[in-house]
């Protein structure tokens, strides 16, 4: 039985191997929105509603008011962390949709911010729950439990993200991002 081809389903795909769209630019701008927003996440929720830890409670205890100022002076800093790198996302995804050239895909856009807090989730849980050892997601028993799931749920949002990109590109042919 012989297979028949849509002109304008290859037309198309022709189109697009000559001029090529990129979704590089909206994976940038997700990335660094997803950074940002991941870091509030934590912040918002296990700084200030769990109350889990603050920035530096594995240094000086937030039971004394000289170690409150400390971890309040703290966790602003990380907030002010969090909100310039979602100044910098929201100026790169405005940046990107202003070119005609770049691809838009709300799919693509949703991975990349995934991608972008599991980064998050890993970097930040490596770094100041392990190396550094300024805090522990929820210090006491079980911590290092907690501080592996945390790094758990970075591998699993950026595994999520990765195949969201993948399978977008793939569906939409096009082999880099």
């Amino acid at each position: 039985m012989m297979e028949t081809t849509n002109p304008a389903s290859v037309s198309s795909q022709a189109q697009a191997r000559e001029n090529p769209l990129s979704y590089r630019p909206l994976i940038l701008a997700g990335l660094v929105l997803g950074l940002g927003q991941g870091g509030f996440f934590d912040g918002i929720v296990f700084h200030q509603l769990l109350q889990w830890h603050h920035m530096f409670s594995s240094i000086e205890t937030d039971m004394t008011i000289a170690g409150m100022e400390l971890n309040t002076f703290g966790d602003g800093l990380f907030h002010l962390f969090d909100w310039l790198l979602t100044l910098v996302g929201i100026f790169l995804l405005w940046r990107a949709g202003q070119q005609a050239k770049d691809a838009w895909s709300g799919r693509v856009f949703l991975g990349a911010l995934l991608l972008g807090a599991g980064l998050f989730n890993l970097v930040e849980g490596i770094l100041d729950h392990h190396l550094l050892g300024i805090h522990h997601l929820k210090p006491g028993a079980h911590e290092l439990l907690w501080d592996l799931g945390f790094l758990g749920s970075g591998v699993l949002l950026i595994s999520i993200g990765v195949l969201l990109i993948q399978a977008t590109m793939k569906e939409s042919g096009t082999l880099t991002p």
